[in-house]
Parts: C-alpha cells; structure tokens; sequence
C-alpha cells in the first residue's frame, strides 16, 4: 500500500501525466477527438509511445482517468470548504462560498474545462461533473431544509436536482465560452439571485 501511494506520488509520475494532459487539451485545440492518436499525443508531449501506455491503456482509459482527477479536485475544495465552514462569518455577499470557490478553480484550470466542457465532445468530463454538481445541489437543498419548501409547491426533490444541476453547469459551460466575462464572485452571485428571484416564474 504504500509503495503504491509512493509510485502514485512520484513527481516524474506527475510531471509525465502533466505532460500528457496538456498534448490532450493543445491537440483537441487543433482537431477533432476522433483524429487523436497515441502518436499525436506522445509526441506532443515529447514522450515515447511505451511511457504512454505505461500510465494508459489507451485514450479512452487516458480521459477516464483525467476525468476521476478533475472530480477528485472538485471534491477536495468542497471538501476543504466545509471543514472551514462555520470557522467564522460568512459574508453577505457570498451566498453560496462553495461555488465560488468552484469557479475560482474552473478559472485557473481554464484552457483544460474550455476544451473538455466548453469546445469539444467530451461527454466523461462533462457527465462526471453534472453528476458531482447533482450532489451538490441535493445538499444544498437538504441543509436548508428545502425538501419541505419543495413538496408544499408540489416540486419532486429529484427534479428540483436535475433542474438547478442543468442550469449550473449551463452557466458554468457558457461563462467558459464566452472567455470568463465575469469573475467568479459576481458570477456565483448572480447565479444565487436569478434561483431566488421571481425571473424564475418566466423559464
């Protein structure tokens, strides 16, 4: 176990895997995904075919793999948010911490989520990180008991989920696109007062 957790932390590993992830984005940059090869990406990333499949089996096993990191990162700031949460006051003006915190990170990994959520057909990245924004939300809902407030409108929990977790990752998706017009603060804050005002009677 901990030879494992040792070669796992290797920074020639790392380094190798970094090298890898950015030949990925910089070529979906250039082409389709279905044009990627493991020659395109090993000599991107100035290694040779025999290092690739040393940490991949193939692509596919390559994207499922960057996708569990990227969910394990996201995790790690929810995570870290909620061992800080209740260590002091929040701000009025942050709503909804975590989700700044959130885009914070979108922000500065951007070249790799505009590719993967924003650009490309990349549908591991982007349905790994609806089904971690669905947790999210559901515990949003359920910390501020807002079962009860749901099922006196007469809204079903699990639909009230697919709707705020859709209308997140839209917004995270289009705020990608469009080059970050806004930082993640504002936007945070504006995503908390369009759930809460009135506006929502019209979508």
């Amino acid at each position: 176990m901990t030879h494992k957790k040792k070669s796992a932390t290797d920074p020639r590993i790392i380094r190798t895997r970094q090298l890898i992830r950015e030949a990925f984005v910089e070529l979906l940059q250039e082409m389709d995904i279905e044009k990627l090869s493991v020659n395109r990406i090993a000599e991107r990333a100035t290694i040779n075919r025999v290092t690739f499949y040393l940490h991949y089996r193939d692509i596919t096993d390559m994207m499922e793999k960057m996708a569990d990191e990227m969910i394990e990162n996201i995790e790690g700031i929810v995570l870290e948010h909620s061992l800080q949460e209740g260590q002091g006051p929040e701000k009025p003006s942050d709503p909804w911490p975590v989700l700044v915190k959130l885009l914070e990170h979108f922000a500065e990994q951007s070249s790799f989520y505009k590719v993967v959520l924003a650009t490309k057909r990349t549908p591991v990245f982007t349905d790994r990180l609806l089904k971690l924004l669905s947790t999210l939300v559901r515990s949003k809902i359920e910390s501020m008991g807002g079962e009860r407030k749901l099922a006196k409108a007469g809204i079903h929990e699990e639909v009230a989920v697919w709707y705020g977790s859709a209308a997140l990752i839209g917004t995270i998706v289009a705020w990608l696109k469009n080059d970050m017009p806004y930082s993640p603060h504002f936007l945070a804050k504006q995503f908390s007062l369009i759930r809460s005002h009135p506006f929502q009677e019209l979508i």
